[in-house]
């Protein structure tokens, strides 16, 4: 945990437990101590890889789906334009580049479907 984030790990012993200066401690008992934090503490997101608590991302994903509601209930909504960003989507780790593609026909979709997997197309 020290390698990976000294300071969370600091702060998050200050704050739980009112140690200032762990290095003053047994290191057995510091170890306790951290395998005693929350599973929200900064130490445990900087591990787990997560910037955000879970209960944040309750929040955001009933955020988006409340605006989704909303925004499906207007003009645009029924014709799919304007749809709102999703909040939840800022805490991803990655960020999904997503790019809408539409056809003319089904012949056009069978095409570009026939050449992305390579059954051939025009050769």
């Amino acid at each position: 945990m020290l390698k990976m984030d000294e300071d969370a790990l600091v702060c998050d012993l200050a704050e739980t437990y009112h140690i200032y200066d762990y290095k003053q401690l047994p290191p057995l008992k510091v170890a306790v101590f951290s395998l005693g934090l929350r599973e929200e503490s900064r130490i445990n997101r900087v591990i787990s890889g997560n910037r955000v608590s879970f209960e944040r991302r309750i929040l955001a994903g009933m955020f988006d789906r409340l605006g989704m509601l909303i925004w499906m209930k207007t003009t645009d909504g029924q014709k799919g334009k304007n749809r709102p960003e999703m909040v939840s989507t800022m805490f991803d780790n990655q960020h999904k580049d997503s790019e809408v593609v539409s056809f003319g026909s089904g012949k056009d979709f069978e095409e570009t479907r026939n050449n992305i997997l390579g059954f051939g197309g025009d050769s």
